[in-house]
């Protein structure tokens, strides 16, 4: 076997297995791009020390910066990446000492939150489940397990009418449909250009709204009523 050109996981490995730089990862999840400094923050270190992990991580193609005025912002870098690091937290939370509860303590988290671009937690869960029990989507003979898959006629019509372009979704490169298994639930919640454009849509139909605990989604009470009516 040729290793010069087998894909170097220990980079990928070092990146995320170093404590401050996982707790960064950590908190780029909720999708909004976040400064050098509100980064140490999170990870408690300096700025200085933060700035020097911040370049590892983006050499590493694990994030991108973008530069505003006299402020660099971070974020992570794109779907893949973060379909990866959600991935790592689900199997490290089921490995050695398992807590009670795997996932976040806090309630609100494990009942709705932004899983980078798209709903996570019980409610995430339920919305995967719903469209599984209607038949929305295609699979390939004897992979109906597979973590991508494509939505069928009746799902571009039930997404079409709830104002998404799936046309436009089916013509980009990203997956549309793939699953994410759950930091909490341990169960698969929708990823992909779908999972993100829906999550889009509750925003716009003010179904759900951020709030100030990173990545955590409030549903209103009209995205209650809503909600539960778009899954029966």
């Amino acid at each position: 076997m040729d290793m010069a050109h087998e894909p170097d996981m220990t980079l990928i490995a070092s990146l995320i297995g170093d404590p401050s730089r996982s707790m960064m990862l950590s908190a780029l999840m909720g999708g909004e791009a976040l400064t050098a400094t509100e980064l140490a923050n999170e990870s408690g270190v300096t700025k200085q020390t933060a700035s020097s992990h911040l370049q590892k991580l983006v050499s590493g193609h694990l994030l991108e910066m973008e530069k505003q005025g006299r402020h660099h912002y971070y974020r992570i870098a794109d779907s893949e990446v973060a379909y990866l690091l959600e991935t790592i937290m689900t199997v490290s939370g089921g490995l050695g000492m398992k807590k009670t509860k795997p996932g976040p303590k806090d309630e609100r988290l494990r009942r709705a939150r932004v899983c980078y671009d798209h709903l996570a937690g019980e409610m995430g869960v339920k919305l995967l489940d719903s469209f599984m029990s209607k038949g929305l989507f295609c699979f390939s003979e004897g992979q109906q397990n597979q973590s991508q898959f494509m939505l069928n006629e009746k799902g571009n019509a039930v997404f079409q009418d709830f104002g998404i372009d799936t046309d436009l979704l089916n013509k980009a490169k990203r997956p549309v449909c793939r699953t994410c298994i759950d930091w909490s639930v341990r169960r698969p919640h929708l990823a992909g250009s779908l999972g993100a454009a829906i999550l889009n849509q509750f925003y716009a139909k003010n179904w759900v709204i951020k709030s100030e605990t990173p990545r955590l989604l409030l549903f209103t009470p009209k995205g209650e009523a809503a909600f539960r009516k778009f899954i029966s």
